[in-house]
């Protein structure tokens, strides 16, 4: 008979490939151990790898699913295998299957009608069996899984339930293989749990606890919906395209914005030896939903208090959908011995490390991703920093100073950061929560994504479009300034494409919808802006730069992020940025020179093989100085790349 092993199912964040890595990293560390708890288990393959004799192997999970799977996998109760492989046997040459539960609601979804018949059909007599107590538990635990592991198989999905693909392949044969146990390896004393990660750790103790949690917001709990729903066997109603069915009761905290301070209770709990974390580097990277719950300041300051921490990384490209790819995917450790806490020097550890906060509006052009390269040339010990062309206010809310003033043309721009100076990021949520019900736009924080007929990775748009387009119609008509009227715009820049800002020649908001909604991305940027904002001593002023009076003090900085006049973008439409504009900052920037203040300048010296000579020429003129900036901005046309070859030179000009 076919054998299958533990590995032999897709999943998630699966961490088949980093096996030998981790072993090999607690070798080095020179960890040893006689029990290993591994935490959020998932397919249960981290601790499987650990699984002898000598070791006794705790494994944990939310989902039902995975737990039956441990049960056989890492049980010692005993089994009649001839018997299992004789149900087995049956079960794959069944013919000619009534209706049932599984094909009344899955037919021609993620698999065929006959497929789905047999499914209901073998589920169904495994629960008899075990009721009538012909099979033991962890003999029905080894046939659902057995079940489990056929279907993943031949799903006609990507590897995951939360969509199934329109005219899939769906007549591949169900297959049920027999488990390759390790029933002579196993120690006895092996636990297997199905429950809340926070609360098990209060309530046991190993050497090792394993920790690899959920990254993002993408919940388990609907990625394998459909598995959980055979698992459990309950017989729920389901509904949606996705045919999910409730699971309230099984939606993890760590794919939400309380993911810090569950991270921080569990680690504070934890009575172990070593513990060792495994997350990524997506703390900004990919959409909304890939990217990192937890920072890495998070991460560090829950550790470090915990005991001595050190960083190891490797590169890895994980499962995910097939449409996402990520340059420079990095899988990291981080092993804490715990004992006695020491100060974790955190740029020592992991120099993506960092208390940078990200603005809610996402501003072509916005420095945020450069923003490591460019504060360092900063001066220190400011008593005046200008932000002359703020935009979404990433550099002038990240910069250490006595006082900031950031300034922009756009007055809405201004209007919305006056808000977040203004009200507490709880006032700005409700509000913004009530315009959303108001005009009956997505909420796929509270709702997810099946409710409006959408995929992740299609996005909202097809739903929000009408009624984006009369939330725009409606703030267009509103001519005079007011409160109400910005928590309009703010709405439109959340719901708009890229969260982008752009105006028409007749001062109308003109972006289109775009494919997300108020997230937990965009509500934890927004949460995380309004509270760093909130420690500044900062004023925000309408104007243009031209008519901005800079007031000198010991140590002013002025730092200006223009429009690049050799690119193209949404701030830079209907004559935006001209030849003159550019010679008159440049000219306002000699003048700041003459007068003694320091300036910082952000431009694009060459673009697509075309030089900015009026820039060229003004810093030959004063022999200024010219730092060249690693820029790379997504959804920025004026920064492309032919072949492998970038066209676009990035510099910061400085006078000091």
């Amino acid at each position: 008979m076919k054998l299958i092993n533990i590995n032999n199912r897709r999943y998630i964040g699966s961490k088949a490939r980093m096996l030998d890595y981790i072993n090999e990293v607690m070798k080095k560390e020179k960890i040893t151990f006689s029990s290993f708890l591994d935490l959020f288990g998932g397919t249960g393959i981290v601790g499987d790898y650990f699984n002898d004799s000598k070791t006794k192997i705790y494994v944990n999970d939310l989902l039902k699913s995975n737990y039956l799977s441990y049960l056989a996998w890492f049980g010692n109760d005993k089994i009649d295998k001839k018997k299992l492989e004789e149900y087995i046997e049956r079960y794959n040459s069944i013919k000619n299957v009534k209706d049932n539960y599984f094909s009344i609601n899955f037919s021609d979804t993620y698999f065929s009608k006959e497929n789905c018949k047999k499914i209901g059909y073998i589920r169904e007599d495994i629960e008899n069996n075990y009721l009538e107590n012909k099979i033991n538990t962890r003999e029905r635990a080894i046939l659902i899984t057995s079940l489990l592991y056929a279907m993943d198989k031949i799903a006609n999905t990507v590897g995951h339930y939360d969509a199934y693909r329109k005219n899939g392949e769906l007549d591949k044969k169900l297959e049920l293989c027999m488990l390759n146990l390790k029933s002579t390896t196993n120690n006895k004393n092996n636990k297997v749990f199905n429950e809340d990660s926070n609360e098990l750790v209060k309530n046991i103790k190993a050497d090792v606890v394993y920790i690899d949690p959920p990254y993002n917001s993408r919940q388990y709990s609907d990625a394998y919906h459909l598995l959980e729903n055979v698992a459990t066997w309950e017989k729920q109603e389901v509904f949606g395209v996705a045919k999910k069915m409730k699971r309230n009761g099984i939606k993890s905290k760590y794919c939400s914005v309380s993911a810090p301070l569950a991270f921080k209770d569990l680690i504070e709990n934890i009575n172990a030896k070593y513990i060792i974390v495994s997350y990524n580097n997506m703390g900004t990277k990919g959409s909304g939903r890939s990217q990192a719950k937890i920072s890495d300041e998070d991460i560090m300051s829950a550790l470090s208090a915990k005991g001595k921490v050190k960083v190891y990384e490797t590169d890895f490209n994980q499962f995910n959908t097939g449409k996402t790819h990520i340059d420079n995917h990095k899988e990291r450790l981080f092993i804490c011995k715990v004992g006695k806490t020491t100060k974790v020097k955190e740029k020592a550890t992991t120099e993506n490390i960092t208390d940078k906060v990200k603005s809610p509006l996402n501003y072509t052009g916005g420095k945020y991703k450069l923003l490591n390269q460019i504060i360092p040339i900063f001066p220190d010990n400011l008593d005046l920093f200008v932000d002359l062309f703020s935009g979404g206010g990433n550099v002038g809310v990240n910069v250490n100073a006595k006082r900031i003033i950031c300034v922009d043309k756009q007055k809405e721009i201004i209007r919305v950061m006056d808000l977040f100076k203004k009200y507490e990021d709880g006032y700005i949520i409700d509000k913004l929560e009530k315009i959303i019900d108001k005009y009956n736009l997505s909420n796929s924080l509270l709702n997810g994504y099946e409710l409006y007929n959408c995929t992740s990775d299609k996005g909202l748009g097809q739903y929000n479009k009408s009624r984006y387009i009369e939330l725009r119609n409606d703030y267009n008509k509103e001519k005079e300034d007011s409160v109400e009227k910005d928590f309009l715009f703010l709405t439109l820049v959340i719901y708009g494409f890229n969260n982008q800002i752009r105006f028409n020649s007749n001062g109308e908001f003109n972006m289109p919808v775009g494919k997300r909604d108020f997230n937990n991305s965009i509500r934890k940027n927004l949460k995380s802006f309004i509270t760093k904002l909130k420690t500044k001593n900062i004023e925000f002023i309408n104007s243009d730069f031209r008519e901005f009076a800079v007031e000198t003090t010991d140590n002013t900085l002025v730092y200006c992020d223009p429009p690049y006049f050799l690119g193209t973008a949404s701030y830079n439409e209907n004559g935006g940025w001209t030849d003159k504009d550019e010679i008159d900052l440049l000219n306002y920037l000699a003048i700041l020179d003459k007068s003694g203040v320091k300036f910082a300048l952000s431009n694009v010296i060459e673009h697509k093989g075309e030089k900015n000579t009026i820039l060229e020429a003004w810093i030959n003129e004063h022999n200024y100085n010219v730092h060249i900036i690693d820029s790379n901005y997504n959804n920025s046309n004026y920064h492309k790349q032919e072949g492998n070859i970038l066209k676009t030179i990035e510099v910061l000009v400085t006078n000091y």
